[in-house]
């Protein structure tokens, strides 16, 4: 069963989610709902709906709402406008947004069929820079230009708890002598010595967190999440009353953000626009389940190299390697997969 508290919005793509999936999160906001939208790549000629939050953009045929996408802004590679042909409005611009996600690469591409409307474009591209431009929100940070003159720059939406100076980072056999802080996003220590030396862990990538013995004495100790690195960072703060106010201090305002999360992404729409509610309607599910007798790919057709998964080509001789490979695809050479490789 998946962790309620795991955040996979922003991290994942899925395909044909269930209505579930779609309810917005604790902290996830709908920023913009963009109707006439056709999902040119996977669903050509059929009219949807774009809705952008803060984490991801959601797709949903208007037809069928059982045929949707939810593209976590995390996996996006680029986002670009080229020329489509799409089947109502024909040749017309259109946003590509490349993507990778479970070292697969999909290609996802929206035409608004509101003749002259750029509303997705300017929409999506600028919550997608306000998305990477706060990642210190959500990513843990290590060696970053987070401190200037001794003091830690804060985030827009950030608040300092605590600042506990004489704390011991555990990670050397020495150690090094730093500064503690403790905000509302998250816990940051630098090296007195050297500010550069530094580590910025966001709640949300705490895994727990809990004293226990070292070689030093009782240390402070932070586990991260596994997408993080799954990093155990230990911290040694003296005397043993204030090692465990930091770790009573930390515990409660990891639990309160978990409860309430801040992912730093801050769009604001220019043009005000009616409630959501003058403007939905609730979707209907259905009281029938409609079975495939045979098993669909439902992102086959995203695949950004037009590949099929699992479809695996003939074996060839090859005879500048003196062996057999799999049949390359139309186009495609021995000398330019070498290419590809040596620019890596």
């Amino acid at each position: 069963m998946e962790n309620e508290n795991y955040i996979w919005q922003d991290r994942e793509i899925r395909f044909d989610v269930s209505p579930q999936e779609f309810e917005m999160r604790k902290s996830e906001v709908k920023i913009d709902v963009i109707d006439s939208i056709e999902d040119t790549k996977g669903n050509n000629g059929e009219k949807g709906q774009l809705t952008v939050t803060n984490l991801r953009l959601i797709w949903c045929c208007s037809k069928n709402y059982k045929i949707n996408l939810s593209i976590g802004y995390n996996c996006i590679i680029s986002i670009t406008i080229h020329t489509a042909n799409s089947r109502i409005r024909g040749p017309t611009q259109a946003l590509y947004v490349l993507t990778k996600f479970n070292s697969s690469r999909f290609e996802f591409i929206f035409t608004n069929l509101v003749k002259g409307s750029p509303r997705h474009f300017t929409t999506v591209q600028a919550v997608h820079r306000a998305y990477e431009t706060s990642k210190l929100y959500r990513d843990l940070k290590l060696r970053g230009a987070i401190i200037r003159d001794k003091e830690l720059l804060l985030l827009p939406q950030e608040d300092i708890v605590t600042k506990t100076s004489g704390v011991w980072n555990l990670s050397s056999d020495q150690g090094n002598l730093g500064t503690f802080y403790i905000s509302n996003v998250r816990v940051v220590w630098f090296a007195n010595l050297a500010e550069n030396f530094n580590v910025s862990i966001p709640y949300l990538q705490i895994k727990s967190v809990r004293i226990r013995d070292s070689k030093f004495g009782p240390a402070f100790v932070i586990e991260t999440t596994h997408q993080s690195g799954a990093y155990v960072l230990g911290f040694r703060v003296d005397p043993p009353e204030k090692l465990q106010e930091i770790y009573k201090e930390v515990s409660s305002l990891h639990k309160v953000y978990s409860a309430n999360p801040i992912f730093g992404v801050e769009y604001k729409t220019e043009e005000p626009s009616l409630p959501l509610a003058d403007l939905t309607e609730a979707q209907q599910q259905d009281d029938v389940e409609i079975v495939d007798e045979e098993a669909t790919d439902a992102f086959a057709a995203y695949y950004a190299d037009g590949g099929m998964k699992n479809a695996d080509r003939r074996p060839v001789f090859e005879p500048s390697i003196g062996l057999a490979v799999e049949k390359l695809r139309d186009g495609v050479s021995m000398e330019s997969l070498w290419n590809c490789i040596s620019f890596q």
